[in-house]
């Protein structure tokens, strides 16, 4: 690692976090301006990174921020299969649908993507601003408080809606929103506290260790 991305390595990081994060955010703004072929290379450029499934997407300049499926149960809000017309078992459709004029453009990376990366950024900025002095956290909590809740919402619902015969004791759910961007901040803040850190860690003590390879030299 050269001494300049030693010296800016975590401006770098942070850089890259927020054009990661702008692009996705970029693409409805592209879709409601017409801009639709620009669009479709965002949508494309972050397929294989992300399911994109509408029902698990923010939404913008629509009727509403999101659209989950009837499976959530959430009230007051207007379903993905009302909203659509598409069934919500059909993940392909989910997919590739991008939304409309009356519903709004989804964006490129999912509701728990989306809030991965922008606390990562934020933990980031906070670790900059705050001179890197944070020591690197416990990779014990960093299991329990980063992937402990991600997990557990993840894999439940996943294992829920697998009809599974041994599992049909198993009440069938769909995550919420608010499930997915909490569980998502939480993985993005406490994997970038565990990993910054660590990083700098690693970047002062090479420096502490050439620093002494030279004073010895030079005492030879």
């Amino acid at each position: 690692m050269g001494m300049g991305l030693k010296r800016h390595y975590l401006a770098f990081i942070n850089i890259l976090l927020a054009v990661y994060i702008l692009l996705p955010l970029f693409a409805p703004v592209l879709m409601k301006t017409g801009q639709v072929n620009v669009a479709d290379v965002i949508y494309k450029l972050y397929k294989p990174l992300c399911h994109q499934l509408a029902y698990r997407s923010f939404f913008l300049f629509g009727e509403q921020a999101m659209y989950p499926r009837e499976l959530a149960g959430i009230e007051g809000l207007i379903t993905y299969e009302t909203a659509t017309g598409l069934d919500g078992e059909d993940m392909a459709a989910a997919s590739a649908f991008r939304g409309n004029e009356q519903i709004g453009y989804k964006t490129a990376l999912c509701q728990r993507d989306l809030a991965i990366y922008a606390s990562l950024l934020l933990f980031g900025l906070v670790f900059a601003l705050n001179g890197r002095k944070l020591k690197p956290l416990h990779w014990l909590v960093w299991l329990i408080l980063a992937l402990g809740p991600m997990g557990l919402d993840g894999l439940s619902q996943l294992i829920s809606q697998m009809n599974i015969p041994a599992l049909s004791w198993f009440a069938m759910r769909e995550s919420t929103p608010f499930l997915r961007v909490v569980t998502g901040v939480m993985f993005g803040w406490f994997t970038a506290w565990f990993g910054l850190p660590s990083i700098e860690e690693i970047i002062n003590e090479k420096k502490q260790t050439n620093k002494t390879l030279s004073v010895t030299l030079k005492g030879n």
